[in-house]
């Protein structure tokens, strides 16, 4: 299982962590990965694929990725122009609710990305400008760390939210991510989201269902996903269980249940396997 759950030092006062025009090389780039807190990633060079969710998408430069939390995500840089990008992430808390007579919250986009399995926006030459600016004031910042500094960064991160806000809210066609893979693989990725935890899924029924062979289907599969099928939708089903246990009050066995899982000792121990806590200490943090 090369699935990771990244984990940030946790700060109650100040849930933020930034990565500041980084080149990644395909060997230092993470494998597939996740994590509970916000990201967006902007592209300022090179080239590259980005895997989101189930989406593959091409990574160009001036591209803003937004990538909710929970949400399994891997980059592949190109081998001979690696991309250059920074990474912003923080947790929900640092977003705090303002009573502005405005019904829609900051972290709308992120919810909207979710909702459309839409997760790249393009912009335009003077919108690249503008967030480079945001995103060099920041890295100022968090390196001076003069006083208020950490206030200083938060506002950056709200004008770069609304921005974002309102790319999203105004665009009547949402990106479409890269054709490059397979068709079958859209179909069969969107089949286990629908089914997952309420039906077995074997390999063989997948491969039958994308009308190609088993070979090739398992073959293309981990190509494209960096997983195999059983890798992916365990990671799917502790996905949906974190939901659930962060969502819903319902039993720690119901959960194992609803998601899939034939036993509880099973589902505690893949759980925490991935997440590195049990069911039970996710929830009591997601509190």
């Amino acid at each position: 299982m090369q699935t990771i759950h990244k984990r940030f030092e946790e700060s109650d006062q100040f849930p933020f962590s930034f990565v500041y025009r980084d080149t990644k090389s395909p060997q230092r780039e993470l494998p597939d990965h996740l994590h509970d807190w916000y990201e967006i990633v902007f592209v300022y060079a090179g080239k590259g694929t980005f895997f989101i969710n189930h989406s593959f998408y091409e990574m160009n430069p001036g591209d803003v990725f937004l990538i909710p939390g929970n949400t399994v995500h891997r980059a592949f840089p190109d081998e001979d122009s690696p991309v250059t990008s920074s990474a912003i992430f923080f947790g929900p808390r640092l977003i705090q609710p303002m009573e502005f007579g405005e019904s829609h919250s900051l972290l709308r986009c992120f919810e909207q990305a979710r909702k459309s399995k839409s997760y790249r926006l393009e912009n335009s030459l003077d919108v690249r400008l503008a967030f480079s600016s945001l995103i060099d004031a920041m890295n100022d910042e968090w390196l001076n760390r003069l006083p208020s500094y950490r206030a200083a960064i938060a506002v950056r991160l709200y004008d770069f939210l609304i921005a974002l806000n309102r790319m999203a809210l105004t665009e009547t066609e949402h990106t479409r991510s890269s054709s490059a893979e397979p068709s079958w693989i859209r179909t069969i990725l969107d089949y286990i989201d629908a089914h997952i935890g309420s039906q077995e899924m074997s390999l063989a029924d997948l491969s039958s269902k994308a009308s190609v062979t088993y070979a090739h289907f398992s073959r293309v599969f981990k190509q494209h996903t960096g997983m195999n099928v059983s890798e992916y939708m365990l990671l799917k089903k502790i996905m949906l269980a974190k939901e659930k246990l962060m969502l819903t009050g319902d039993t720690i066995a119901s959960v194992c249940l609803a998601c899939g899982f034939e036993s509880e000792s099973y589902f505690y121990k893949k759980f925490k396997l991935i997440t590195g806590m049990t069911p039970v200490e996710y929830r009591r943090s997601c509190r």
